[in-house]
């Protein structure tokens, strides 16, 4: 696929970066159906040319920044060697190069959430809160809420189960399965729906 013929999937001026950012490589990007696993992968092929892969569900700004992220392993494997951590030190510092240098590309409102992400660059979209919120991701019903909006000792439904919110722990919420007696430590972004 094209540079160009990504651009129906992308904001408006986004191509300089491309061009720049693919100038040197032999890519081949291929547009799949939507993945609840991952929004987008990289990796290099046996003819030492490079795929990726994005999601073709996406909205324009956050299928240019997952293009980012994958373009950024390209980049810092070629730069740096193929010995480097996947999600290491080097891949930080060209994804957060990259998200500054199109920071333009991005709607004012944001901007902010972008810089702010760019200070540590997590390799997971759904580490961060910000972005899962600013993007609503969503393959979730409507009355569906995130567990860090409950409250201790609210009950709530996940996968057909009735759970138990006991408190904090760190960052994530522990939480009882009231059928098992099990404990469970839950991500604050989970999606689950409130029950009495």
């Amino acid at each position: 696929m094209s540079i160009h013929s990504l651009e129906k999937f992308l904001p408006q001026n986004t191509l300089p970066y491309l061009k720049n950012w693919f100038s040197d490589h032999s890519v081949h990007i291929k547009i799949t159906r939507n993945r609840n696993s991952k929004l987008g992968d990289y990796r290099k092929l046996r003819d030492l040319s490079h795929e990726i892969t994005i999601n073709s569900t996406l909205a324009p700004q956050l299928f240019f920044f997952v293009l980012t992220h994958e373009l950024a392993h390209l980049i810092a494997f070629e730069k740096f060697g193929r010995r480097i951590s996947s999600h290491g030190q080097e891949w930080k510092n060209t994804f957060r190069i990259m998200l500054l240098e199109s920071l333009d590309v991005y709607e004012d409102d944001f901007k902010p959430i972008i810089i702010k992400f760019s200070k540590s660059p997590k390799a997971n979209f759904m580490a961060s809160p910000d972005l899962v919120k600013y993007f609503h991701i969503k393959n979730h019903q409507d009355d569906e809420i995130y567990v860090e909006q409950l409250s201790k000792g609210d009950y709530f439904i996940y996968r057909s189960e009735k759970y138990l919110l006991e408190g904090l722990i760190k960052k994530n919420y522990l939480c009882l399965n009231l059928a098992t007696g099990r404990k469970y430590a839950f991500k604050p972004l989970a999606r689950v729906k409130k029950c009495s």
